[in-house]
């Protein structure tokens, strides 16, 4: 099959459209959270496990996605997934018990898998050198998270709650459809790698750093999109509409600053970019944690740590390409699994410290707490010693 630069661009641009309807589907219950909370009657860990439910099966399935995506074409897994998550949104608006509801959380979660799928595809149509702009576009798919504070709390108030999930399920056909008619299969290798040898990137250290730096910038990402629908309106008695516009626009401003990241990594060391990106992270997430009860100081504070992470999603992504050697759908997975398991943790933390202390201080010393592990790991890895990656 022949392939040309109009093929890349649209591969790239159905795959990026096609995550962000998918990455609406894995955030469809946070900005609905407090109203299902409520008639379910809910307390705030219950709340937060029906968050950060969808994260976990969209997390632990990145690495066989991505895998598959290697071994049998992008476009084919894509198509596949979404197909999928249409089922557990047709029951949704019919459940009614919550051992029910955390069960088709659960399957939404596959909306997840679709980052590491748009990136085995997305990568295999451009060359190393223009990875990280072309990854970091590929990533702007997260603008899903945005998409659903903004749009789904509207759909709500205007249509009800069951049109919350009927109109995801129209977007995902129309996606499928011109996904099916319009976009390529992406080039698979010729040589074909046994399993073991895409699971050989668990050997190599640098995925393992990879991944706890994604844990850290993507987790909160994840985590804060998510459960900030919710947090605005128990700390700050916000309507869900205007607590959805937070959410929105704090997914929103992280999404844009990935290719950016991305951009940046590709002209000056990447290691040394996430070691000013962690360090302000930690400033951040202190300031948060002492001043909480500050509604401007928290709202500052909260779009600062959304362009330092949006900028390390951008920044940790480029980087996969140089570990990956041919298995970047191995290293995306595992990468990215990490990343989201970063944001399925948090919200079951801040849940359960509220519940214990009243207060959502401590989550965010957490977070500073877990910066500085990322902070002293680049530094002592890549930048004291001399390494690969400290003039790249």
């Amino acid at each position: 099959m022949n392939y040309s630069k109009k093929d890349a661009i649209t591969a790239l641009i159905f795959a990026t459209v096609a995550m962000a309807i998918s990455f609406m589907v894995w955030a469809c219950l946070s900005p609905v959270a407090n109203q299902i909370a409520s008639d379910f009657g809910l307390s705030a860990s219950q709340k937060s496990l029906m968050i950060a439910t969808p994260v976990l099966l969209g997390s632990v399935m990145r690495i066989p996605m991505g895998i598959l995506s290697d071994r049998i074409g992008g476009k084919k897994v894509y198509i596949g997934t979404m197909l999928f998550i249409i089922i557990p949104l047709i029951f949704v608006p019919q459940v009614s018990s919550f051992p029910l509801l955390i069960l088709l959380a659960l399957f939404l979660g596959m909306a997840g898998t679709t980052f590491a799928i748009a990136i085995s595809y997305v990568s295999a149509w451009f060359p190393p050198e223009k990875q990280g702009l072309i990854l970091g576009i590929a990533g702007m798919g997260n603008i899903g998270n945005a998409l659903a504070g903004l749009i789904i709390p509207q759909i709500n108030k205007s249509w009800g709650f069951d049109w919350v999930y009927y109109s995801l399920i129209i977007a995902l056909l129309v996606i499928i459809i011109l996904f099916s008619l319009f976009a390529k299969e992406m080039p698979i290798s010729a040589e074909k790698k046994t399993l073991g040898e895409q699971l050989s990137v668990v050997k190599d250290k640098n995925t393992w750093f990879l991944s706890l730096f994604y844990f850290l910038t993507f987790g909160a990402f994840v985590a804060l999109s998510n459960y900030l629908p919710a947090f605005m309106s128990d700390q700050f008695l916000m309507n869900p509409v205007n607590a959805g516009l937070v959410s929105a626009a704090f997914a929103a401003v992280a999404t844009l600053m990935r290719p950016i990241g991305g951009v940046v990594a590709d002209k000056a060391s990447p290691t040394k970019i996430l070691t000013g990106l962690f360090f302000l992270v930690i400033i951040f997430a202190l300031v948060m944690a002492l001043l909480l009860q500050n509604f401007i100081i928290f709202i500052s504070c909260i779009f600062l740590t959304a362009l330092a992470i949006g900028i390390g999603n951008g920044v940790v992504f480029k980087m996969v390409p140089m570990v990956s050697k041919g298995n970047t759908g191995a290293v995306t997975g595992f990468v990215g699994a990490a990343g989201g398991l970063g944001g399925f943790f948090p919200p079951l933390l801040l849940g359960a410290i509220k519940d214990a202390t009243g207060s959502f201080s401590l989550g965010f010393v957490l977070l500073a707490l877990f910066a500085v592990i990322c902070l002293i790991v680049v530094w002592a890895v890549y930048l004291r010693p001399k390494t690969n990656y400290q003039n790249s």
